[in-house]
């Protein structure tokens, strides 16, 4: 999986980090640049807006269920993925979207080189009633969660702790643009 760009967006959906750090996709000009992150926010929101009834029960209501309220019925905290509902992947022929939203609604969003064509698609049974198939885009979200991961403690250390750092403002850090680099390469 090569990693062609990076973008960050801000809980309002504006683009504060933009780095294409592999040649593979064509540039773009800053106004559509913004564009972009602002059409993605969008269908992100209204994707998780989207939720299906599951043996004629509404999930709407466990979908937007507050953390606290879930920590007080299960006893367990939220996973660091805040991206339950919405927007995962988009898979096409020429590229992979992946999406990762934290807990405070920041938005990191890796593109990547797409899945190579694979015909043998591993069958697992994960109940009794449901099976589903561990083929490429499964392998490649894996890996992608790897990236959004190491991505997040990099954000977390160079730009958080960054005592000139205003939120939701463009990210101008060189440091934090240096380990990006560092980890993508």
């Amino acid at each position: 999986m090569k990693v062609y760009s990076i973008y960050i967006l801000n809980k309002a959906g504006g683009l504060i980090y933009q780095n294409d750090v592999n040649a593979g996709l064509n540039k773009l000009s800053a106004n559509d640049y913004l564009v972009l992150a602002g059409t993605l926010h969008g269908v992100h929101a209204i994707s998780a807006r989207l939720n299906p009834t599951i043996n004629g029960k509404d999930t709407t209501s466990e979908a937007n269920a507050s953390p606290n309220a879930q920590i007080l019925t299960t006893g367990r905290f939220q996973d660091s993925n805040g991206n339950r509902s919405g927007l995962h992947s988009i898979e096409t022929d020429l590229f992979n979207l992946y999406v990762f939203q934290s807990l405070t609604g920041i938005k990191f969003i890796v593109i990547t080189s797409p899945n190579p064509v694979v015909y043998n698609i591993q069958t697992v049974k994960k109940r009794e009633d449901v099976i589903a198939s561990k083929g490429e885009l499964n392998k490649s979200y894996e890996e992608a969660n790897g990236v959004f991961k190491q991505l997040y403690v990099i954000y977390s250390d160079y730009v958080m702790k960054d005592p000139f750092y205003s939120l939701d403002m463009p990210i101008k850090s060189h440091l934090f643009d240096a380990k990006v680099k560092e980890l993508i390469s």
